[in-house]
């Protein structure tokens, strides 16, 4: 399209979850691309939602992951309000055509790139881009990406789950 990066915003949201690693790469791959950078940590508003909700901190439930997902689309589509954006989304062809995203979640997006892409081509597309003179400067980043668990518990940094005590409804 020929447009200028500086008018992209590439917003980090970690949560209870997120690792150094993840954290990092999102602002070195933005940084790279010239693009503008902004962190929202989310940390403080799931728990206050937890504390609303009477949901333990500690319980890593389905509650617990899909809680951080709703907060960052929350705060993805208020930020696009704000500056007249888009909210891109990040939902591939395998979690839309199979429903296995947070409703409310990380499927929602004013415009969704990776739709027609399947899971098992997203990890090789960001090889290539790695490897490719496409984005210039990114390749170890990149690499760096690729060779990330592509679906990390939300819960990799914490400590042993709790198991929920919680009867299934009838």
């Amino acid at each position: 399209m020929g447009l200028p990066r500086k008018g992209i915003l590439a917003l980090s949201m970690p949560g209870m979850g997120t690792t150094g690693r993840t954290k990092s790469n999102a602002q070195v791959l933005a940084e790279k691309l010239g693009l503008d950078f902004e962190e929202i940590p989310i940390g403080p508003a799931v728990a206050q939602h937890f504390k609303d909700i009477r949901q333990p901190v500690d319980l890593y439930d389905i509650v617990y992951e899909n809680s951080q997902a709703r907060e960052r689309t929350q705060i993805l589509m208020d930020k696009a309000n704000q500056i007249g954006g888009l909210v891109l989304g990040t939902g591939d062809l395998s979690e839309l055509a199979l429903g296995w995203c947070s409703y409310n979640g990380d499927h929602m997006s004013m415009y969704n790139v990776n739709a027609s892409i399947p899971k098992t081509l997203i990890k090789y597309l960001v090889a290539w881009c790695a490897h490719s003179d496409l984005f210039t400067g990114t390749a170890a980043v990149l690499t760096d990406i690729y060779d990330t668990p592509s679906a990390p518990s939300y819960c990799r940094s914490m400590p042993k789950p709790r198991s929920s005590t919680r009867k299934p409804r009838k």
